[in-house]
């Protein structure tokens, strides 16, 4: 099938123009002006964006965390997703047995995905132990598209300095890309115990307890280990805090490359005011809600570059079952929010139209950079010929409320209840076909596909 998208400001992370795209099968074959072809059907985009599908490399769908599994499977998941723009996920496996190797979770997360997922995804290796077989299984996983792996400072299966240094290292030689969750394992641990031993168990303590420096120690520590790696690849996931920004500016400054940095809308537009709500249990993601002089910082990160990706940490767990666990002691609280539906056009909303963010930076943060950094580009995250056919059609002048009613999560909330935004998605295009069209979803269950990604800087 052929389709010509008609009259739209079509936007790249560089430019913004008025052009139509020719979409032949699954891919795009040109972009030009007053394009016609008898057998394409037409869909006119005049007075709106026309945005490569966004690409979400931070989701966590089908979680198993504890005893609470995220309500959202890679169906569910995938179909919010595809709703709120996204045509393409690159999913953080849990944790497996331990001692497991570093294909039994990626088997275990074929098994899960596959067959479900309704738009393309793949997945980043999760390092819960170090010795030389997981050393050298790193370059098989690699060869299996999976050329990037995540660690841990914190939880059961975190990794010491020596261990990801180790990783480190090894994933350079490799040309993949190490992520890092950020925080003193032991700072957080002694303040969590602390706060319930002196009776301080209310959501709000979840924040108290999890302070900024806890985590900008741990980003200036595993900054520091990739410099003496030889400036390995290292990407900074959910960075929530001036301090941990200053940390990669330092490091910058000093002449380190190849650091990445991502942080999440809820850092952006929420506060850690909301942990003093009655619901304040939907708000416990780690790291916590900082303070507004915080998403201040992070907006003017993301605004000069120094913040390359804004991803959503998309964890759901409901709010009358699984979060209730924490009702008498945040600490039992699984962690993690919503936000794979909501991200887009909230950063629209907040970002764009209210002059924090340019139009092409928006366009660059989540589309264009993630796919980059993480080997999707340019088959994903630009819209160019070749690449595929994931579009988003965008309505700047529409204004509607956020409402759990509109959402296609399966959790049971939004933590965005009630949040005017401005600018809607209006059609959502994945290979060519639709999948998503004035909040509804039209794809099908399984029509995703495993996204075998290169290494990092091989396009």
């Amino acid at each position: 099938m052929k389709t010509i998208i008609k009259n739209g400001m079509v936007v790249s992370p560089a430019e913004t123009y008025e052009a139509d795209i020719l979409i032949d099968g699954e891919q795009i074959r040109c972009i030009g002006r007053n394009l016609a072809d008898e057998e394409a059907r037409v869909i006119d985009a005049a007075g709106k964006y026309v945005i490569p599908g966004a690409v979400d490399v931070h989701t966590h769908m089908d979680l198993q965390a504890g005893s609470s599994r995220a309500v959202d499977d890679f169906y569910d998941g995938t179909v919010a997703a595809a709703c709120g723009g996204t045509t393409s996920i690159v999913d953080h496996m849990a944790f497996g047995p331990k001692g497991c190797d570093l294909h039994h979770q990626l088997a275990e997360y074929h098994r899960l995905a596959d067959g479900k997922a309704v738009i393309d995804y793949g997945f980043h290796g999760v390092a819960q132990h170090v010795d030389r077989g997981i050393l050298d299984e790193l370059e098989a996983m690699a060869e299996d598209g999976v050329p990037s792996i995540k660690v841990y400072l914190t939880y059961d299966f975190r990794l010491n300095d020596a261990e990801a240094f180790q990783i480190l290292k090894r994933m350079k030689e490799l040309g993949g890309v190490t992520a890092f969750h950020c925080e003193n394992h032991d700072i957080v641990e002694y303040c969590r115990r602390t706060c319930v031993e002196t009776g301080r168990t209310d959501p709000i303590y979840h924040a108290k307890s999890r302070p900024n420096l806890a985590e900008s120690e741990a980003v200036a520590r595993v900054l520091s280990l990739a410099r003496l790696a030889g400036d390995a690849p290292v990407y900074i996931v959910h960075l929530s805090c001036k301090e941990s920004l200053e940390a990669v500016r330092d490091a910058r400054r000093k002449g380190q490359k190849n650091i990445f940095v991502e942080t999440c809308p809820q850092y952006l537009t929420l506060t850690e005011e909301k942990y003093l709500d009655p619901d304040g249990l939907k708000y416990v993601m780690s790291p916590p809600l900082r303070t507004a002089s915080d998403c201040e910082a992070l907006w003017e990160g993301l605004a000069c570059g120094d913040i390359q990706v804004v991803g959503t940490d998309h964890c759901p767990f409901n709010f009358h079952k699984e979060k209730q666990l924490g009702k008498d002691d945040f600490t039992k609280c699984p962690n993690g929010a919503p936000g794979v539906e909501e991200r887009v056009p909230l950063l629209f909303s907040e970002g764009v139209l209210k002059n924090r963010i340019s139009l092409n930076r928006f366009v660059e943060t989540v589309c264009a950079n993630p796919a980059r950094i993480y080997g999707l580009y340019p088959q994903k995250g630009i819209l160019q010929p070749g690449a595929d056919g994931d579009l988003v059609i965008l309505d700047p002048a529409a204004e509607w409320t956020i409402t759990h009613d509109k959402m296609h999560s399966a959790v049971d909330y939004t933590a965005y209840e009630g949040m005017a935004v401005k600018g809607k998605i209006d059609l959502v295009m994945q290979r060519g076909r639709i999948v998503a069209e004035n909040g509804a979803f039209t794809g099908e269950r399984g029509a995703g596909r495993f996204i075998h990604r290169k290494c990092y800087g091989a396009e």
